[in-house]
């Protein structure tokens, strides 16, 4: 559990990205991208170092899961979506899907015990849909907020496997809720809840 706790800390300690932005005196979405991008360049040297050259640090063995030792690990992928989403969406769209990432992933896998399924529990999805749901009404109209809490709860809950390969979603939930919200205000910008 205390390792599960720890990957979580990991998780939430990317909300600083967004908050940065929100808050702090004279920080710019140009920064915030220049920022992910140099991040992921990290990762990925990171990443290279520890799946091709085979230097497999302790914190690898404490924040990776099993899946995770011969793939990419969650935090490249996490890193990688929040990049993509940085990039191709405006702040007011990539900003909830980054915090869907950071915060409501943590919440919904605390209380789904860190466990891998294919699907999780419906009280802990609608947890994560109420969080993911929540931390977008600041930023988008209310349908793009449920329908972006929704899109990132799907990424969440259900985790296909592909050839054996966990579609894991710390790739996904980003996306998915950026997408989602980012077609909710272009086709639905007034539509009352």
């Amino acid at each position: 559990m205390r390792d599960e706790i720890a990957r979580r800390l990991v998780h939430a300690s990317g909300t600083a990205v967004p908050l940065a932005y929100l808050f702090a005196p004279g920080v710019e979405w140009v920064h915030v991208q220049a920022l992910l991008v140099a991040g992921l360049a990290v990762a990925l040297v990171l990443e290279v170092v520890r799946l091709v050259v085979g230097l497999d640090w302790w914190v690898y063995e404490k924040l990776t899961r099993e899946y995770e030792q011969d793939n990419l690990a969650g935090y490249f992928l996490a890193v990688f979506s929040m990049t993509v989403v940085a990039l191709a969406f405006e702040p007011a769209v990539a900003v909830p899907a980054i915090l869907m990432l950071t915060i409501a992933d943590p919440v919904s896998g605390l209380l789904g015990s860190g466990e891998l399924r294919t699907a999780k529990d419906v009280t802990v999805l609608l947890t994560t849909f109420a969080v993911a749901t929540l931390l977008a009404v600041p930023f988008v109209t209310p349908v793009a907020a449920v329908l972006g809490g929704a899109a990132a709860t799907l990424a969440d809950g259900v985790k296909p496997v592909i050839r054996g390969y966990v579609i894991d979603d710390n790739l996904t939930i980003p996306v998915a809720g950026a997408v989602a919200m980012f077609l909710a205000m272009q086709f639905l910008p007034s539509t009352p809840v």
